[in-house]
Order: C-alpha cells, then sequence, then structure tokens
C-alpha cells in the first residue's frame, strides 16, 4: 500500500477515494462497501467473500478505462479514474473496438516455478544458484504469497524482508524471469505450460506466455474453505483469512464486531490480528471438543471467548449481517443469536491442485484435512507447500527447496542446498471436517456454491433422482460451473452429497478440473492474430461488381456473399420481395461461385462416391448430375449437393459453402486412414470456378441468347444433365440444377473470366428484365420448395429419414458410411423430428427462427415439454404470407393439426403442413 498516492474511483454511480496498491475489493471495504451485487438465480444481496482469485460473490462490470464484464473485485488492482458497477453473475461486452494490444511470448526453461509464497520463492532460489534457466510466474502484483497478508517472521524479522531478498537475489540472476500478475491457467503434455500477464503501462494490456519447461515445481498454494450452514451468504459473511489479508496486506477492517466460526486452527490468527487491531470478536465457535492449546491460550489473554462443539446455524440481516444464530453441534433449535456486523469462517483448506490434475496426476483424499492432496507421480512434476497439503510455513520452505534440490538433479546441475529461514513454530492440532450445519428449517438457503445460487437443496433434489457421481451431480445442479469453477465449492459439494448419501468421500472422488485455471480473456488469447489479416476474406470474381451495386455482404464460412441488392428507398424486406418476385416472374441472376467443389479422381472414384454418400453414384452416367447426402457414421445428415460425372474415372461434386473444408476433411480422412486401397485422389477445386446461376422462367431465352450453339430446349438439355458449350464467348460448363425449383441453370467457367461471364449474362438479359439477387432471397425459394439447408435446417442430430429424404438413401447398396445406424432403435422410432412447414395462423406473422414448438396455447408448469423448433422463417411474396420450416417431433404425423409458438410474450397458434408450398408438382422446373 501506498498512502501518498490516493487514486479516486466510482462504484455504482459513487465516487470513493483508495490507494495505490488497493484491489478494488479493498477499496470498496475501506469505503464502508459490503454489497457488491445481488445472486444470478434468486437475487440475494451478496457482498466480498474472498480475497483472492477464490471470489464467488464479487463480481463487477468494469466501464472505464475499457468495458469488462465479469471481474472478481478482489482481482481488479485500483486505478485511478476506475469506473465499475456490480453484477449478478451476467456482465455485457463493450460495443466498441477493444483500442489495446495483445500479445504472445514463447519461453523455455530448465526450472518454472508457479506460485511465488514461501515454497515457490525457496524453489526457484533454490534452483536458481546452480545456474539453471529459472521463470518464477506468480498471478499476484508482487511476490510473497500467503506472507503479504500475515505478519510472520524469519529469523526474528519480518518475513516480507526475506521476501525481498530473494526477490532481488532473483532479480539479479542472469538465468531468472520474474513474472509477477501472471497467471498459470493451464498445464499440457510435457510440460508445456500456458500463462496470462497482465501489464501495466505502455504496450499490450495483457500477454500469453506459452512456456516449455523441462522440470516444473507447482507452489500453488491453498484456498480457504467455507462453511454451508442457513443464509451462509448475506454480505459480512467472509473467509476468515481473507479478512486477516485485508487487515495486514490493505490496512482495512472489514468490521466492528466480528463471530468466527472455524473448524481449524488457521481462523485463531485472524481472529487475535483483528482483535488487536481494534475489532471486538464477540466470540469464536469451535466445532471441535476442545480448543487448541496454543490458541486458547493467546485468546484468554484477550479475553476472547471461544465455545467448543458450536456451530452457527444462521444469520439474520438484510442487506448486510447484524446477526449469527449459534447452537450446540446437533441442536439447531437452540440457538442464541450475537449481534455481529462479520461474520468469519474457516471450514478448513483446499490445496490448488488444479494445475497437478491438468498434468494428469493423480488425488487421494486426506481425511485429517478434509481435502484432496496430491499424489506425486515421478513425472518432471512436483506439487509442493500448500498445494500439497503442508500447514506450516517452516514444511512449506522445507518442500519447495527439496523440490527445486531435486529437479537440479535430474537437470545434472545440483549445487548445495541453500539453508532455509527459521520460523516462529507453531503447532498445528488436526481439524474437524464439517460439510453441513442443519439449520432450523429445510435446506433452501444452505448455499454451497455461492456464485451458482445452489443449494442443500438442489444437491438433494440430485440424489434424490439417482444420481451418485459428484461429475452427474455437478452437471445437474451447476455446482462448480461458474468463473470460479468451483474453487471454494467443489470440495465442499463432494462432502455435501457423501453426507446425504452416507458414503466416503475418498469413494466419491472430485470432479476433474480443466483449463483455464481463472478466466482469461478472449482477447488475450486472440492476441494480435485476429482480424482480416488473420482470418482471409474470401471473395469471388464478381465481388467488386456487387459492392458497386450497393449490396450488403453475409458471412458465409470465410466467404463474403451478396445478402441483397437494395434500390434506392428500399430496405432488406422490400428488397427480397422483388428480387423473389422477378426470380418467379421473369429471370433472376446469383453469383454461386462459393459453392464447395471438389475433384474426385481414380480408378475407384465410383465405389468411393457409394461408400460416402446416402444413395448410388456408381450408376450415374457421364453427363448426368445426381443429388447426394452425405452422413456421419451416426447416420445423421453431414452435408448435401451434387455429383457430376465427368468421366468414367472422374466426377466434380459440391457441397454447401460453408462445408467444404469440412467435406474434403471427412473424405481424405476415409481414405487415408480406412480405405488406403481405394485408387483416388482428391482435389479442392472450389476458387477454379466461378459460377452463375440463372435462375426463372425466362433463363432459358437469356442462355439461347449468349449460348447460341447450345440447344437448350428440354428433350436436347434435360434437368440434371450438363453439357459444355461456349457461353458468351467463353469455355463454359453449363448444368441444369435448379435450387428454387424453377428453369435454372449453373454456368462454370475459370475464375478470371467470372466477371465477363456474369457481366454478359446481364446484358443479355436486360430485355427480359434480369434482376441480380441475394442469398436472403435464395434462401425464401428454397425454402417455398422445402429444400432443406444443412447446418440450418439440421443440427447433426436428423437423419434422411427425419428430413422426408428416404428417397435419397439406396436400399441397393450394401452399405455406406451411416446405414448401419439406421437399423438403431432410436433412429428408427416414429415419433423422432420431422422436417416439416408451418403457417401461422394470422398469415403477416413471420415466426422468429429458432423458437420452440409447444402442444398447447397455456404453458403448464416447467419443465416445458418442447415438440421441436422453427429452423427457417421468411415472408413470401408467391404466397403474400409468412411461413417456416421447423423439425417438430412426430411432425409427419401431426400435418394439418395446430401447435404454438412464442412470439413476444405470447404463444402464437401456427398449422403444420407439408415441407413443400410452391409448385408441389414440380411442373415449373422445366419451364
Amino acid at each position: 500500500m501506498d498512502r501518498s498516492r490516493p487514486l479516486t474511483f466510482h462504484f455504482d454511480g459513487v465516487q470513493h477515494q483508495g490507494y495505490a496498491g488497493d484491489t478494488l475489493a479493498s477499496a470498496l471495504l475501506a469505503n464502508g462497501v459490503h454489497q457488491v451485487g445481488t445472486s444470478i438465480k434468486y437475487g440475494r444481496p451478496r457482498g466480498i467473500a474472498a480475497a483472492g482469485v477464490e471470489e464467488p460473490n464479487a463480481l463487477v462490470q468494469i466501464e472505464a478505462p475499457f468495458p469488462e464484464p465479469m471481474l472478481a473485485a478482489t482481482t481488479v488492482p485500483l486505478s485511478d479514474g476506475l469506473r465499475a458497477s456490480g453484477l449478478c453473475g451476467r456482465g455485457r461486452l463493450a460495443a466498441e473496438a477493444d483500442p489495446a494490444r495483445y500479445d504472445t511470448m514463447h519461453a523455455h526453461c530448465d526450472v518454472l516455478v508457479v506460485g511465488a509464497g514461501p515454497a515457490g520463492l525457496a524453489a526457484a532460489r533454490q534452483a536458481a544458484r546452480t545456474g539453471a534457466r529459472v521463470i518464477v510466474a506468480d498471478s499476484d502484483t508482487e511476490f510473497g504469497g500467503s506472507l503479504l497478508g500475515a505478519p510472520e517472521e524469519f529469523d526474528g524479522a519480518p518475513a516480507l524482508d526475506w521476501v525481498h531478498r530473494v526477490t532481488e537475489e532473483l532479480r539479479g540472476s542472469d538465468e531468472a524471469r520474474l513474472l509477477p500478475n501472471t497467471t498459470v491457467f493451464g498445464l499440457y503434455e510435457d510440460n508445456y505450460v500456458v500463462a496470462v500477464e497482465k501489464r501495466t503501462g505502455g504496450g499490450s494490456r495483457q500477454r500469453i506466455w506459452r512456456i516449455r519447461a523441462r522440470e516444473l515445481v507447482l507452489a500453488t498454494g491453498a484456498h480457504e474453505r467455507p462453511l454451508v450452514f442457513a443464509d451462509n451468504d448475506r454480505p459480512g459473511t467472509m473467509l476468515a483469512g481473507a479478512a486477516r489479508t485485508y487487515l495486514n496486506r490493505h490496512g482495512v477492517l472489514v468490521g466492528s464486531r466480528a463471530v468466527v466460526f472455524t473448524t481449524n486452527d488457521s481462523a485463531y490468527s485472524a481472529a487475535i490480528e483483528l482483535h488487536d487491531a481494534g475489532v471486538d470478536i464477540a466470540c469464536i465457535a469451535e466445532v471441535r471438543e476442545t480448543a487448541p492449546v496454543h490458541w486458547a491460550a493467546r485468546c484468554a489473554e484477550r479475553g476472547i471467548r471461544i465455545l467448543t462443539s458450536q456451530a452457527v446455524v444462521g444469520t439474520s440481516g438484510v442487506e448486510h449481517v447484524t446477526a449469527a444464530h449459534l447452537a450446540a453441534l446437533g441442536e439447531p433449535n437452540q440457538y442464541r443469536s450475537e449481534e455481529c456486523d462479520l461474520l468469519l469462517v474457516s471450514g478448513g483448506w483446499n490445496p490448488a491442485v488444479h494445475l497437478h490434475s491438468q498434468a494428469r496426476a493423480g488425488l487421494r483424499f486426506a481425511a485429517d484435512l478434509g481435502a484432496f492432496v496430491p499424489v506425486e507421480t515421478g513425472k518432471p512434476v512436483r506439487t509442493v507447500g500448500a498445494a500439497a497439503g503442508l500447514l506450516t510455513t517452516r514444511e512449506c520452505l522445507a518442500d519447495g527447496a527439496d523440490a527445486a534440490t531435486a529437479a537440479s538433479e535430474r537437470l545434472g546441475v545440483a549445487a548445495d542446498p541453500v539453508p532455509i529461514p527459521r520460523t516462529r513454530p507453531v503447532p498445528v492440532e488436526p481439524g474437524k471436517p464439517t460439510w453441513l450445519v442443519p439449520g432450523a428449517q429445510g435446506w433452501d438457503h444452505h448455499f454451497v456454491d455461492l456464485a451458482r445460487d445452489a443449494t442443500v437443496a438442489d444437491v438433494r433434489r440430485a440424489t434424490g433422482a439417482g444420481m451418485r457421481s459428484v461429475e452427474h451431480v455437478k452437471r445437474y445442479t451447476t455446482i462448480g460451473t461458474a468463473h470460479d469453477q468451483g474453487k471454494t465449492s467443489g470440495t465442499l459439494a463432494t462432502g455435501v452429497i457423501a453426507e446425504i448419501l452416507g458414503l466416503d468421500l475418498a469413494e466419491l472422488g472430485t470432479t476433474t478440473f480443466r483449463a483455464p485455471y481463472a478466466p482469461v480473456a478472449f482477447a488475450a488469447l486472440a492476441g494480435r492474430e485476429r482480424g482480416d489479416l488473420y482470418d482471409p476474406i474470401r471473395v469471388t470474381a464478381m465481388h467488386d461488381w456487387h459492392v458497386e451495386q450497393g449490396a450488403p455482404f453475409e458471412n458465409v464460412g470465410q466467404w463474403k456473399r451478396p445478402w441483397y441488392y437494395p434500390h434506392p428507398g428500399e430496405d432488406m424486406a422490400s428488397a427480397v420481395l422483388r428480387e423473389c418476385r422477378a426470380v418467379r416472374e421473369g429471370v433472376g441472376i446469383q453469383d454461386v461461385s462459393t459453392l464447395g467443389k471438389i475433384d474426385v479422381q481414380g480408378p475407384d472414384a465410383a465405389e468411393f462416391l457409394d461408400r460416402v454418400y446416402t444413395n448410388m453414384m456408381s450408376t450415374l452416367k457421364v453427363g448426368r448430375i445426381r443429388y447426394g447426402l452425405m452422413c456421419k457414421a451416426d447416420g445423421m445428415v453431414f452435408d448435401d449437393g451434387t455429383v457430376i460425372r465427368v468421366a468414367a474415372d472422374r466426377y466434380l461434386i459440391t457441397t454447401t459453402s460453408g462445408g467444404a473444408a469440412a467435406v474434403l476433411e471427412w473424405l481424405e480422412e476415409w481414405l487415408q486412414t480406412e480405405w488406403p486401397d481405394l485408387r483416388v485422389h482428391l482435389t479442392s477445386v472450389t476458387e477454379q470456378w466461378a459460377t452463375v446461376a440463372l435462375v426463372g422462367p425466362k433463363s432459358r431465352a437469356v442462355l439461347a441468347r449468349v449460348a447460341p450453339e447450345l440447344a437448350v430446349d428440354n428433350d436436347s438439355f434435360p434437368f440434371m444433365s450438363w453439357q459444355d458449350a461456349a457461353v458468351a464467348g467463353l469455355r463454359a460448363r453449363v448444368c441444369r440444377i435448379s435450387f428454387s425449383g424453377e428453369l435454372a441453370y449453373e454456368i462454370n467457367v475459370p475464375r478470371w473470366h467470372g466477371l465477363a461471364l456474369w457481366e454478359a449474362l446481364v446484358a443479355a438479359g436486360e430485355p427480359e428484365g434480369i434482376t441480380p439477387y441475394g442469398t436472403e432471397t435464395m434462401h425464401v425459394l428454397r425454402a417455398e420448395k422445402g429444400f432443406p439447408i444443412v447446418g440450418q435446417d439440421t443440427d447433426g442430430t436428423v437423419t434422411p429419414h427425419d428430413l422426408g429424404m428416404s428417397w435419397a438413401v439406396s436400399k441397393k447398396k450394401p452399405d455406406f458410411i451411416g446405414k448401419r445406424s439406421f437399423s438403431r432403435a432410436d433412429t428408427a422410432r416414429e415419433d423422432r423430428k420431422h422436417f416439416v412447414g408451418l403457417l401461422p395462423q394470422d398469415p403477416d406473422l413471420v415466426l422468429d427462427e429458432g423458437a420452440q414448438l409447444v402442444e398447447a396455447a397455456e404453458l403448464p408448469a416447467p419443465p416445458v415439454p418442447m415438440l421441436g423448433h422453427v429452423t427457417s422463417s421468411y415472408r413470401s411474396a408467391v404466397l403474400e404470407r409468412g411461413f417456416a420450416l421447423a423439425l417438430l417431433e412426430n411432425g409427419r404425423n401431426r400435418i394439418g393439426e395446430c401447435v404454438y409458438s412464442p412470439v413476444g410474450d405470447r404463444l402464437v397458434p401456427v398449422t403444420v403442413t407439408e415441407p413443400v408450398f410452391y409448385d408441389k408438382e414440380g411442373a415449373r422446373r422445366d419451364g
């Protein structure tokens, strides 16, 4: 703390003052602000509960200097002009672009020490004195770890003097790199570590460090565990160690009269130091039958009462705790109240084993600690100090130094052990792990996870539903899934489950620890690798023409596709209706160059395509085209497109624009790993062809005008066939394919001739009033015909049969990818979700895409059964009304029935129909 440097900040619109060295949390507490926000589910007042990254409650939205959501107030360094507001578990992204720079550094070292507390600094000093390359990373702004918040002595002098000496020694070493303000959040194979550094001053705001370490020492410390009792979430209820940190590091008294509730020795330090600083300690409620002798004597000297075999069974207060209710263990109804404005709790300590677990190392339950501790594996990863379950500073120092010595010996750079400082011996008596403290009434206000508003009642519902695994209960209750990833609630949840089910905690185990250890901004992960230069923009040969016409663009994969072509004064809806009419009544032109195109060649090309498509491709004649569906091995539709047979051993297949790369990867995987005996080669030719769709009843006349040598009548040029011809003097491949139901041609030329072809067709179509149209009109036209779009009308759980496309599934082929899955009981169910059409009873209504569909006009009590959802929804010019496509449970058997869809705050009736709304006979296809 530097009280010579006052800082002004605003919280919830109110101006306050803090000092350099404060966190936002410590500054708020110093200004008497305890409630920071409200809880995400119940809207209950929530205050600051911790002092570090484990904070479950105090989430804030930073408004200035730049908007950032969902930050724990305990991890936000105070800065002059900071503006912030409290949150209820949901934040808001910035509307403006982030002006800051984010970058990445790569580093290698012999020894990486994660954590700069007593164990970490002892390890780093020992390793550095061998001449090894050492990196020390700690998430705090300065080194010292727990010593920053505890007035300990080393060799008879303040422990921080030792911290400063070791830090300066490391800083002066040529082979040591110090990274304060750096959180290691991911540990991967071969000691590959990823960390994020928060930077101040010029340069980047945050930096990602990617470090490869030969040896790794994890000195990550431990998190204090709260206790579960009724109304344990009121502001003013705080971890005892956090109150100690705010006092000793920030000079903040977090209350004036405190009740302390503990199951172990560590809370006594906080009680005594707060008492000596002027806080009235009302009493210490100790769950053990006898108080620890050493601490009992020190409390007696100060007149602090210790009530053994006692527990806090509830609290009073609205926006802040005003009293704690104490009772003998097992007698919650016979409680008495103790007035207080501060309730300090300590249920023990959980070693921060997250990185240890990410290294795929094991954990075991230590009953004496009531926590899961690391099991060492012999790998070049050693977890030390409090992270290994050690309770005294002396043990932590020795363990850190020993780990560094062992690492140095493995590296072949051993040196004599460095003496560790002498510490004041303090006996530690076994704690009494306590998971549940019954209250006078029910379990609805016994909070296990403050961040998720998850209670013991929620856990009991999960176990009552038959769940026994902590992983299942976690997902049922959402415990441990918030920003803090269960740092205060994870072990608690296991203990609560074990107590409810009468099981051993060692048998239950704990949940999986995954990266990131703490939240990381996407901007930091992206670094400089973002924007147009990193993710290339793909444009067609006709792009500049589309820009000149004022077309807005839709992003389809990496492609920029014209969305619609507005005339002056037109909005999108009007432009799309005009384009739709033009295509249905005259002739339209669309740039479809973005369609994926893969050239398939080889003697076994036909056999290969038979295996990957649901329908037969080997029987396709040269000069003909066939629509095809691809499924994954589970029988679900993966992609669709056309197959053109160019020669006996050569095909050209098309895919969806956004799916081209995935389809090519999928086909290559099967060729290279499953069927390497097939003589087939695949080549992406998407960008080699420019393709123009000429669509509408007058399209034949336009094509005939630019391709006079091409016979375009139906007999000479039937549907789903192709011919090579000169079009506008250019060598072209012309295909009779329609995605609109109208007479249509797709004209393909080499990409460098694309603009010339487009302009020639536009000029040739002037007598017919040719109209360019974009992707939105294309969607409307295909939806009127009931043509699905894979990825919009499907979601990875849809089979060809669900789409009503059984005709595209061959019954002749012995096998193809996904065939076996069609015989599974689940995929053969009659009541699966089917692809259907919907007509709102109000013809002017256009349903929201993604809207759920329900059975009745009045919603039943939750959970509400959902029948399906709207996949596509548009206004149709030819139908003169709104219409939609949907996936609906048992949909084909519901045709003619009424279901309901939400629009705003009401449910509207819609009629289930066939998915084909226009020209069901297909008469318009041939002009």
